[in-house]
Parts: C-alpha cells; structure tokens; sequence
C-alpha cells in the first residue's frame, strides 16, 4: 500500500499543471563551494577534488539519496579558475533520478593588495528520468496475493534533458568573504509530459553569503568562523546561520536552518586530505525521518606557487 500510495503522488506531480520544482542542498555548504557559487571555482591555487554523499529523512519511504563529485583549479593564464560538477539525485527510491554535469570559469580581479573580486559562469547539462518498474498501480493487484499483475498504465515519455545556466559573483580580503549566486537563469522546464499548459518550471534561485575567519591565538591555528546563507527560490526561503571551530587538523561546526534543522559537523584535516561529517537533526514536522546524513571527502593537491600576486579566498571548508 506504501507503494501505492508513492507511485500515485508521484503520478500526481507528472500530470499537475504548473509545478515548481526545488534544488537539491549539501548542509556542508562550502566543502563543495563550486556548488554553492561558482565563482568559487579555483579560489584556491592548487587543485581540489570534492565527493559528497548525502543521505536525507532515511526514515522516509521514497527518501532522497544524492552524491556529488567536483574538480577546479586555478589557470593562471586565463586569469581565474576552471571547474567541473557532476551529481546524481535519487528520489522515491530511484523511481525519479536526476543526473548533471556543469562546468564553470571564474575571473578574478584584485582590486587591491586586500580585496579581490571573482566573477563566474556555470554551464550544465541535466537530464531527468522517471522509471515505471519502480512504481506500482492499482491494476497490478490481486486481493489475495498482491502485486503480481503487470500494469496497463503507459509513460509516452521517461526522460527529459536540457541545458541550464548559473552566475555568481564573490568579494574577498585576508579575513572576510561575501558573495551572490543565481541559479537556473532560463528557468528551464522539467516536465516529462506536455499536455495543454501544463509545465514543471525549474525557478530561479537566488543564494547570499557571507562570512569571516576570526584568529584566536598569534599561531593562527585556532580559529573560529560565522557564516550567513539566505537563499530564495521561488516562495521557499530559507536563512542559515552557522559558525565554525577550527584548532589544527579538527574542525567543529554547528548550523541553525530556520524552521528545519539543526546541523552538527565535525570534521579532520591531513595533508592533502579533508574528511567531514554532519548530521540534521529535523526540527519540522518531518522529524519522524531520522534527520538527514552527510559525508565528504576532499583532496587539496600540492602545486608549485608562481611569483604572480594571487590572493585566495579564506573560507570554511566544510
């Protein structure tokens, strides 16, 4: 019955007319920045290789799994950084699946010894698929033995492919960081079915940031670090406010997402190596879903520095 249920609200939103669609998130939000902004694309010099590994509301039937892999570096020949993107959504239990790859240049302008600015375009291809297999209809069901007939029901179309497009923009000095995003400039449409006006538009989404890394000890080695997210999409909103503990190789954060969830973090650094974890503890009503799980790994490769005056963005990589 569970089944059932799933298959038919998600019959539901294919037929609905003018839907708008949401974007998936990372409670992590900067241990894969390119994905919060991509002006953030090689902000650092050497290069960096990010996997992410969420898993939302487990407790849920149908809950969603993504994962999430991205590459930049910094080109000093094009005066800014190169990036690419690639994730996969898995929702209802794989019945609805989303697959992309992006990439994006920066540009960086250092306005002063200080300051810099960082400007950047993304690119990216998606294409979104629904499998039938995976859902059950009413027609398939024998009153004593269950699910055991094959459906009559019939997708004229399971999958769904188009271009989209992002741009943001990013400000920094030795200490602070701030910066806007906006995602899906064209507004793509994400229906699998046409029928009269019916149309599922992706809407634009808007993303600022902000943040410092504050030293507590002359060693620099210890330090601590607010952040501020406010990102809006269509009528959804929503505010995080977080901040990070850094001594050493250990990083310890905790985030507040307005009306949703609380995010606790803890995180390791070895050489090349970062490791992070968190986990939302659900504050809505969706609490009975078990919160949701995050891990990512990250690899900031060894690179030979140039006399060229570059100056990096200081911010939290988890």
């Amino acid at each position: 019955m569970k089944k059932l249920v799933s298959s038919l609200f998600i019959l539901s939103l294919l037929f609905s007319a003018n839907i708008e669609a949401q974007d998936i998130h990372f409670s992590q939000f900067y241990a894969n920045p390119i994905f919060l902004n991509p002006a953030f694309a090689g902000s650092v010099r050497c290069p960096r290789i990010v996997t992410s590994y969420r898993n939302q509301w487990p407790g849920i039937d149908g809950n969603y799994v993504t994962y999430a892999a991205s590459f930049d570096k910094n080109v000093d020949d094009l005066n800014g950084g190169i990036g690419v993107l690639a994730y996969s959504d898995r929702m209802g239990s794989g019945v609805v699946s989303t697959n992309s790859i992006s990439g994006m240049y920066s540009y960086q302008i250092n306005v002063n010894r200080r300051f810099s600015l960082r400007a950047g375009i993304q690119m990216t291809y998606v294409q979104r698929s629904i499998d039938p297999t995976k859902m059950n209809f009413g027609d398939q069901i024998d009153p004593k033995y269950g699910f055991i007939f094959n459906t009559n029901e019939r997708f004229p179309r399971n999958s769904k492919d188009y271009p989209d497009f992002s741009a943001g923009l990013i400000g920094f000095s030795d200490r602070f960081f701030g910066g806007v995003a906006v995602h899906h400039i064209g507004q793509p449409d994400e229906a699998f079915i046409r029928t009269g006006t019916n149309s599922s538009i992706l809407p634009r989404k808007y993303t600022v940031h902000a943040g410092a890394v504050i030293p507590i000890n002359d060693q620099d080695d210890f330090t601590i670090s607010p952040n501020a997210i406010f990102q809006q999409q269509a009528k959804f909103q929503q505010l995080n406010l977080g901040l990070y503990f850094t001594k050493g190789p250990f990083v310890g954060g905790l985030w507040y997402r307005n009306k949703d969830a609380i995010i606790a973090l803890v995180g390791f650094k070895y050489s090349i190596f970062r490791f992070g974890y968190s986990y939302d503890v659900t504050i809505s009503k969706l609490r009975g879903g078990y919160g949701s799980h995050e891990i990512t790994g990250s690899f900031q490769f060894f690179c030979k520095k140039k006399r060229r005056v570059f100056n990096t963005v200081n911010c939290p990589t988890f």
